[in-house]
């Protein structure tokens, strides 16, 4: 359990995530993290040397990833200062956040930026010399599309291993899937009442490149596609007598968000609410069985609840990355939840997974909607490729 961990209020933002292959889709995902998080701290009037560190997110290559951490920070206006880079998939954001926590509780610095980026659109590909191969011919990997497909340990694709806890657990049908799937869009509608009003606490616009001349703003989510149970219903399963149509899991996409993360008297003087505390409680991590991944949300979220000394039961928030509705169908019967109430305004199920900044949109929402319940504990939990899970509970108070 951390004591000394505290994210300020407000702290942090996350561009609106478009759906790959959109408005984004040529942007290089460092620049525009960079120059976003840039642009958000001048409008809060930070100095962006005020930061020690830098603890960067990225999980696909771009041009020049070899320089990743300490180029994001002197693009973002801070040259004097170097960080890490860290790569785990849809848990980079967690992990990330638990990185620059445990450096906080060590004193190894007082405050630190995080920040979480991904493009999925045009993802690299790779190739290397095989000398001994027929002719010489080369290896060559799709980072994107090869990886989606295939877990070169568990030799299954992701939505496989959906199916595969689906069927280990029995009980879950495709119905309950839709209406689950159907409830998460209700959810993500609540973000969007009153003109966007909840968004509006803590996303800001991404500006891209239309021409050399002309620019343009993504000021909300792009790719969204309207959703009922009425119109889930009749869509086949992926994988023959599984239960995921393609309407039931996520699409890939394009964005960055960034947190500070720094100590208690750090976080009060740069809090846009005195009155609002913002504490990182503990962090949890797990390795479901085989080709199982989407299992390690409940020993990932078990562990961080019995470091942080709390309960579900004491939980107002449960946020998770659930690219596959069946995740949060699992989580919810073996811990206890009610399903429908998880993931409050909005999920990756719905909005995208750009991997990277994925779980740092569903904590910053989480930390939002704890300040409108008035404070309280939220656990948020997601998978991540390999049969991995990682969970962080927050407390705002």
């Amino acid at each position: 359990m951390y004591s000394k961990a505290y994210i300020p209020y407000g702290g942090y933002y996350s561009t609106p995530f478009v759906r790959w292959q959109g408005s984004l889709q040529n942007e290089h995902a460092v620049e525009l993290a960079a120059s976003t998080t840039k642009k958000w701290l001048a409008t809060k009037e930070v100095d962006p040397k005020i930061f020690e560190y830098l603890v960067f997110g990225k999980t696909i290559g771009q041009l020049h990833t070899f320089y990743d951490s300490p180029w994001a920070a002197a693009l973002m206006g801070a040259p004097n200062i170097t960080g890490m880079h860290i790569t785990q998939a849809c848990s980079t954001s967690t992990t990330v956040l638990n990185q620059a926590a445990i450096s906080i509780e060590a004193g190894l610095y007082e405050t630190s930026f995080c920040m979480l980026t991904d493009r999925t659109s045009n993802g690299p590909f790779t190739v290397w010399p095989n000398p001994k191969g027929p002719g010489g011919e080369l290896i060559a990997e799709s980072w994107l599309m090869d990886n989606f497909a295939n877990d070169p340990w568990a030799g299954a694709a992701m939505i496989q291993t959906a199916e595969n806890v689906v069927q280990k657990v029995g009980g879950i049908t495709k119905e309950d899937v839709d209406r689950v799937t159907a409830r998460r869009y209700e959810q993500y509608q609540d973000a969007l009442a009153n003109d966007r009003a909840f968004q509006k606490r803590y996303m800001v616009s991404a500006e891209y490149k239309i021409s050399k001349k002309k620019t343009g703003l993504v000021e909300t989510d792009e790719g969204i596609t309207p959703t009922t149970f009425e119109s889930l219903t009749p869509l086949k399963p992926v994988i023959p007598g599984g239960v995921h149509s393609f309407g039931a899991q996520t699409h890939p996409a394009d964005g960055n968000c960034g947190l500070i993360v720094t100590t208690k008297d750090k976080a009060r003087e740069l809090s846009s609410d005195k009155n609002i505390e913002v504490q990182i409680l503990s962090y949890g991590y797990a390795r479901a069985e085989k080709a199982h991944m989407a299992a390690a949300v409940v020993p990932a979220s078990q562990m961080a609840l019995d470091k942080a000394g709390i309960c579900v039961k004491d939980l107002k928030s449960i946020k998770s990355h659930n690219p596959f509705t069946a995740n949060d169908l699992y989580m919810a019967n073996v811990m206890g939840l009610d399903v429908m109430n998880m993931n409050n305004y909005g999920c990756s199920l719905v909005y995208g997974h750009p991997q990277g900044p994925t779980a740092g949109r569903g904590i910053i929402e989480m930390i939002e909607e704890l300040a409108i319940l008035g404070g309280g504990y939220g656990l948020f939990t997601g998978c991540a490729a390999g049969d991995t899970g990682a969970a962080l509970v927050i407390r705002v108070s």
